[in-house]
């Protein structure tokens, strides 16, 4: 008796810090949308169950830009958030700030590295050590299908760049808006890089967006995806200027359109609507892309904290969002895939497990590529000035040779 008292005791002692010490953390993200949302409310639950604090930081804008920006500001007035949403190379650029806090002692402890694939353990550290955790691997190049839509117009889904146009007229035709699509320039590039996937394939995609060669930006290629891109535009309605992501999801999911062209955090719109998938909508690989796997991964990037409250927080909210039960909550709502392997996919519908399988199978092929729309491939300089160069096109007459001389130009930005 007297044992289970003296272990009772020695239990209550080591709860006792995490109550007196329960800290805050402030997560910024623009995680803001309805599937988005849904997940934020899970890891906020997760976090409060631990005894901390959430407060949360959310900065409107699909893209980030404007969650940079505040991050920024914050940052620089030495009050950085406990962990904001970054990705790709901007990790890295953030790191050589000395900005980062240092989480490899959880990382160590629940054995991230084999939890991991290589490809997304590589981009949560800096200078071989953990400073972010990773909470999905989006696949980019997806096209989402309104079947309703296409069977009043009697076309098929198209898997080539020449069934896509075949499509979209017969749409047309049948009074639907061919092509969903928000004209905000994040957008704009994420059209165009699965336009460039599925014209140039592969080789020619790593060559040009990851490893910036000039030959092949100024080269023949580029020229016939600004052609493909240009013929694209003529099936977007004059309204898609500065429309949201999920405005346009919208509309396919109400069969105003029939297709976008969008990340698989679209599939979180349909699901929080109640449609599902291979019935009310369809998700299939862009045009010429079936091979490949174009990949966005979220992150939340821990700042310094200067207090052990805050620390200890933070360290709770690494281990949170990398654990099996948030992987598979906040994935099941976003759309995307637990970035975690061993995460259980038998509550995941069709798209996502064709997702992991396509994943897997790219990264065998070589058919796996960063999404430089999603800021995973190159410099954020290099990678805003070819947004410019893209929505300057999306949104004049420049001619596909001139926005592939200017596109090269940009790829000269660093």
């Amino acid at each position: 008796m007297k044992r289970k008292q003296l272990s009772a005791a020695l239990l209550a002692a080591t709860l006792l810090p995490a109550t007196v010490f329960a800290g805050e953390v402030e997560v910024l993200h623009w995680w803001t949308s309805g599937g988005e949302a849904k997940s934020v409310a899970e890891l906020k639950k997760m976090m409060n169950a631990k005894g901390d604090n959430w407060k949360d930081f959310a900065v409107a804008g699909g893209g980030g830009d404007n969650a940079m920006t505040a991050l920024k500001t914050r940052v620089v007035s030495g009050n950085p958030p406990t962990a904001a949403q970054i990705k790709g190379p901007a990790i890295q650029e953030w790191g050589a700030e000395g900005v980062l806090a240092n989480i490899d002692a959880v990382a160590k402890a629940e054995g991230w590295d084999k939890q991991l694939p290589p490809v997304v353990s590589q981009v949560m550290k800096y200078k071989g050590q953990y400073v972010a955790a990773p909470v999905n691997v989006h696949r980019v190049n997806w096209l989402w299908v309104n079947p309703d839509a296409f069977k009043k117009a009697g076309a098929k889904v198209p898997t080539t760049w020449p069934e896509f146009f075949d499509a979209a007229e017969k749409l047309k035709k049948a009074g639907i808006q061919p092509l969903a699509h928000g004209g905000q320039p994040w957008q704009d590039a994420t059209l165009f890089e699965s336009v460039a996937l599925g014209v140039g394939g592969p080789g020619y995609y790593k060559k040009a967006f990851v490893q910036l060669d000039q030959a092949t930006l100024a080269g023949p290629t580029t020229v016939k995806v600004f052609e493909t891109l240009q013929k694209v535009k003529g099936y977007i309605d004059k309204g898609a200027a500065g429309r949201d992501w999920n405005l346009a999801t919208a509309m396919v999911i109400n069969g105003k359109a029939g297709m976008q062209f969008m990340g698989d955090w679209a599939k979180g719109e349909f699901t929080a609507a109640g449609k599902k998938p291979g019935k009310d909508f369809l998700c299939v690989a862009a045009p010429g892309t079936a091979g490949s796997f174009t990949f966005n991964i979220d992150s939340l990037a821990m700042f310094k904290q200067k207090d052990a409250a805050a620390q200890k927080a933070q360290a709770d909210l690494a281990e949170t969002v990398m654990s099996k039960n948030f992987q598979e909550v906040f994935n099941l709502n976003k759309g995307s895939i637990p970035a975690r392997l061993d995460t259980p996919m038998d509550k995941f519908d069709d798209c996502a497990k064709k997702s992991k399988a396509d994943l897997t199978a790219a990264s065998k092929s070589g058919g796996l590529v960063p999404s430089f729309a999603h800021k995973m491939a190159m410099p954020s300089a290099t990678e805003g000035a070819m947004d410019d160069v893209i929505s300057q096109f999306m949104n004049s007459s420049m001619s596909p040779k001139t926005a592939t001389e200017r596109l090269a130009k940009a790829g000269k930005v660093h």
